[in-house]
């Protein structure tokens, strides 16, 4: 019995990594969406957003089911307490995805970033998706050494992040509030799907090792 349980568990753990695999794709359209001024890639976005949910809850749902029917031991409840808040996280992302891609709709046929800016957000594409796939890993393996390497990868997207103020509070900017808006809600979703990233590694740390990260 507990070996089908664990089976359970096991494929929950497999739709988890399946789930993030989706946001990390989400957002590496999104990206090209933004830099490419590419509406068909704006509206996939848009509209591979309902697998994600549709994810979120079915694993939900089974996780719940197998922790009120199978009394599950410390270790097994940390695994489906870790589940729900994962998919929480996932699902968060996929919308930072979404919201990506409706700025550079909103803005089409022109560009949303301007061209001093466009290899910055293409590092943060990069290091966003590299976070996903990175995410997706721990997941499958409980290495928690890539989970504290997901920390330093978001350090680096803080430091993208910051970047981009400095470019919009200079004197030299010229391209009026609108674009500056735009920019600054864009660095914002990049910051966040990293932040979501690094707060499933936390789920991970905690399941294996039973302990809390304080933030």
């Amino acid at each position: 019995m507990r070996d089908a349980y664990r089976e359970q568990l096991d494929a929950v753990t497999g739709r988890l990594v399946g789930m993030i695999r989706k946001a990390g794709e989400q957002m590496h359209l999104a990206t090209r969406a933004l830099l490419d001024a590419d509406l068909e890639q704006a509206e996939k976005v848009v509209g591979g957003d309902a697998p994600i949910n549709r994810d979120q809850l079915e694993i939900d749902e089974l996780t719940i089911e197998l922790m009120a029917t199978q009394g599950p031991v410390a270790s097994e409840l940390r695994m489906v307490t870790a589940a729900l808040r994962t998919t929480a996280d996932i699902e968060r992302m996929g919308d930072l995805a979404v919201h990506i891609a409706k700025i550079a709709r909103m803005r089409y046929p022109d560009h949303a970033v301007p061209a001093e800016l466009r290899e910055t957000f293409a590092a943060m594409g990069k290091t966003a998706e590299e976070m996903a796939q990175k995410a997706g890993e721990v997941l499958r393996t409980h290495d928690l050494t890539s989970a504290a390497e997901l920390s330093r990868d978001d350090n680096e997207m803080d430091r993208l992040h910051r970047s981009l103020f400095l470019v919009l509070l200079d004197d030299a900017w010229d391209r009026g509030v609108e674009p500056a808006v735009d920019i600054a809600l864009l660095g914002r979703y990049y910051e966040r799907f990293a932040d979501h990233a690094v707060e499933i590694a936390g789920h991970v740390r905690y399941l294996v090792t039973g302990e809390i990260q304080s933030a």
